[in-house]
Order: C-alpha cells, then sequence, then structure tokens
C-alpha cells in the first residue's frame, strides 16, 4: 500500500490513464503493460521517486490492471427515437 504523497499522485495518474485507454478501444492487457513499463521506465530515468517507491508503485498498478472491475464495459443506453 502506497503512503508517500507523490507516489499515491502516480499511482491515480496511470490508473486514470489505464481505464481512458481502455475506454478509448486498446482492450489488450499486453498493450496496457506496455504503457505501464514506459511510465515506469520515465520515473525511473527522471529520479521522480525513490527506487523501493517505483517498485511499489510497480505492484500496485500490477494488480490495478489484473483487477477485472476496474475495466467494466459500460452498459449501452438504449436509443429512444
Amino acid at each position: 500500500m502506497l503512503q508517500d504523497a507523490r507516489a499515491i499522485r502516480y499511482y491515480q495518474r496511470m490508473t486514470d490513464a489505464l481505464v481512458e485507454q481502455w475506454n478509448r478501444g486498446y482492450r489488450n492487457r499486453d498493450e496496457l503493460r506496455l504503457f505501464i513499463d514506459g511510465y515506469l521506465a520515465a520515473l525511473r530515468h527522471a529520479d521522480a521517486l525513490e527506487p523501493y517507491l517505483v517498485h511499489r508503485l510497480e505492484e500496485d498498478v500490477i494488480r490495478f490492471l489484473h483487477d477485472t472491475s476496474n475495466f467494466a464495459i459500460p452498459e449501452s443506453e438504449p436509443d429512444y427515437y
């Protein structure tokens, strides 16, 4: 569980971006994992967080990715014409 404020903000940004990508049609989990890997690599390269926090962030985001309830497909609304 993340407790560092910056790590929590990065977690929120990453999970929001994952849901946005999912809603745009990128539903392949391998593609979403590539997005996560790139984001984490950028955090490591920029020294934005301590390495152990990046590792914890990665674990939590991967857990989010594998939880199917986070990526529910919305019910289509009936057309009223």
